[in-house]
């Protein structure tokens, strides 16, 4: 691909990254792979969180608009997370709005 500084390399999806930087065969692949259990497990994360959020908001017989205001969000955005659109949220974000509907969240770091 071209720019104004000149070419430039764009790794496909389903490409390495790590091979393309440089790091050896072996080495790309298990940084790849590494990075792939990273994104899965805040995957997780995410959706544990809006689970217990979709639920809380079923339980209490919410409508959507009543939840934002609890929340502190917009409509749409409950409804982007009663959809688990992941990749509108961050963690704390989902933390934060958790937290309102007086559920603790506990961070527990294991190995």
């Amino acid at each position: 691909m071209n720019s104004e500084h000149g070419v430039r390399h764009i790794t496909p999806a389903d490409g390495n990254v790590f091979a393309d930087l440089g790091f050896d065969a072996e080495e790309a692949r298990a940084l790849r792979q590494r990075s792939q259990d990273i994104i899965a497990e805040k995957l997780a994360i995410k959706i544990s969180l809006m689970e217990t959020l979709a639920d809380w908001i079923k339980r209490e017989n919410l409508k959507q608009a009543e939840a934002a205001v609890i929340l502190g969000v917009s409509r749409p955005r409950v409804s982007d997370m009663v959809q688990k659109k992941t990749q509108n949220f961050t963690i704390d974000a989902l933390t934060d709005m958790a937290m309102r509907t007086g559920h603790k969240v506990r961070v527990s770091i294991g190995s």
